[in-house]
């Protein structure tokens, strides 16, 4: 590629994708486990937190699937057992089934009596308690099973089976009652719930039982958490705001959705709540995504409300990036965590109380990170007035890029996914690329992206290639020209997917 600059250094992008990555930390006593694919592909490994040679925990031929798309844990170490449960597939073939290995790693073999092998199944794990809870769904009939796996002993029980899914979204500490979710589009979901062997509707109408003309509620609900004994639960919805926050439900009157209040976040800009998680006693974890940067926060529950009591991510070196996975160690109050930039690959870090200990220091490879491009916010008003996400990718300043740059006009795919500032995602080392080359790169999250709240990501349903076009038209003609540093006479489209469509 030619640059449009003066500049002589050579940047080749093979330094850019040189970067390894470190995904899905789970911190057990004084060492953490990994997913990297520093061999070459992804597999398993384990290092001392205190810093030591990584080790392989899997044979060199296994590949591991990325976690970004297993949908589950993508392992898990149970160390009273002295195990560790982990997600495959056969070649990429995504059809994902949990195997298991001794904690010190060794040869895949498989558990529950190969009974998921034609099956791609999700897990997600209690280290706790040595259980897992199972989403099998069938490659040979539309039908999604639930169960709950003892690892121990490999027992399953079976909970529920649905055509259209129907997983646990909140469980009890002794695992015998459980809230069940049963999802048909996005925002579109109704509430089982399930003790003794039997599973009762609680709150909407199952698709089999809607009349022609039905119009759904899309209450949106996610993930939650019993409380008061297990008498109410919790649990996202966008009953309240369409961005997502928490409702509350108690069992004596499931039909009626109570709000529960936020207090204390930190956080400006536009986003949505990503979901929570108990961490100990009334403390839990509020995790948010906004303009595609992670924001991480410890509550305090108490009578409908949570406090946050600090931030975790968002602040400081976790800041303007993506939290890629983290997990919760009780015993010491610890969170493992994998942190991405614009600028850094994913690193693992610790964090305990204030203290936030960096365990790696992955770089790009011959190129300063200073020369890289932190991105800057650059949303806007559509044609319609719809505030539009975008980010502006500008060479460094120490690349020495003077006056207006040619631009790259960037659209991701989907439609309903989100571009955000994370070097793990395989469009910024491009991005990366272009602005070392001295191009401008222009990154909007136009209507339909995931990440601004359920009626965003739902105003391209049967309109694609529609208002979403002419958010990018409204960019390209109103907006950008009034950039100082951007020069429209010389910009060109391009994207992947649907945003290869839409370049098109």
């Amino acid at each position: 590629m030619t640059s449009p600059g003066n500049q002589q250094q050579d940047y080749p992008i093979e330094s850019l994708l040189s970067a390894r990555l470190f995904l899905s930390p789970q911190k057990v006593d004084d060492r953490i486990y990994f997913i990297s694919n520093m061999s070459g592909k992804n597999s398993l490994y384990v290092m001392d937190t205190k810093g030591s040679v990584p080790l392989p925990l899997l044979p060199p031929h296994i590949a591991l699937p990325n976690p970004e798309l297993v949908g589950g844990d993508p392992f898990a170490v149970f160390p009273q057992l002295g195990k560790i449960l982990v997600t495959v597939d056969n070649d990429g073939d995504e059809n994902y089934l949990p195997m298991e290995i001794p904690i010190d790693g060794g040869v895949l073999t498989h558990c529950f009596d190969k009974k998921f092998l034609k099956n791609r199944t999700y897990m997600g794990c209690d280290v706790e308690k040595n259980t897992a809870l199972l989403g099998v769904d069938s490659r040979e009939e539309q039908m999604v099973e639930t169960y709950l796996a003892d690892i121990n002993n490999g027992q399953l029980t079976f909970i529920d089976k649905s055509p259209f899914g129907r997983g646990v979204a909140v469980k009890n500490d002794e695992l015998n009652k459980f809230i069940l979710l049963e999802g048909y589009s996005n925002g579109d979901t109704v509430l089982f719930l399930h003790k003794e062997g039997v599973s009762t509707l609680i709150y909407g109408t199952p698709l089999p039982e809607r009349k022609e003309g039905y119009t759904p509620p899309l209450p949106g609900f996610g993930g939650g958490e019993f409380v008061e004994g297990d008498t109410a639960f919790i649990i996202k919805t966008a009953l309240f705001e369409d961005t997502y926050s928490i409702g509350y439900i108690s069992l004596d009157r499931p039909k009626e959705v109570l709000p529960v209040i936020i207090e204390g976040l930190e956080h400006t800009g536009k986003g949505e709540f990503v979901g929570f998680s108990h961490l100990r006693k009334d403390r839990y974890v509020l995790r948010f995504n906004i303009d595609g940067c992670s924001w991480l926060y410890e509550a305090k529950y108490d009578d409908k409300k949570m406090k946050v009591k600090r931030t975790i991510v968002g602040r400081g070196e976790l800041s303007q990036g993506v939290l890629e996975a983290f997990r919760y160690e009780k015993e010491t109050k610890t969170f493992a965590l994998s942190f991405s930039t614009a600028t850094s690959p994913s690193q693992l870090y610790l964090v305990r109380k204030n203290d936030v200990k960096k365990l790696t220091d992955e770089r790009v490879m011959g190129i300063d990170e200073s020369l890289l491009s932190k991105g800057e916010d650059i949303s806007y008003d559509s044609h319609d007035g719809l505030r539009i996400s975008a980010r502006l990718y500008l060479p460094s300043e120490s690349l020495g890029y003077q006056g207006k740059l040619p631009l790259v006009y960037y659209i991701h795919g989907g439609p309903q996914s989100q571009e955000k500032p994370d070097f793990t995602w395989f469009s910024m080392p491009l991005i990366q690329f272009l602005t070392l080359n001295g191009f401008a790169v222009f990154v909007p999250n136009v209507r339909g992206s995931t990440g601004y709240g359920q009626s965003y990501s739902k105003r391209v349903d049967k309109d694609w290639g529609g208002q979403d076009r002419l958010d990018h038209v409204h960019a390209m003609t109103k907006v950008l020209p009034e950039h100082p540093r951007v020069d429209t006479s010389r910009a060109g489209v391009m994207g992947r997917s649907y945003g290869g469509y839409m370049t098109l």
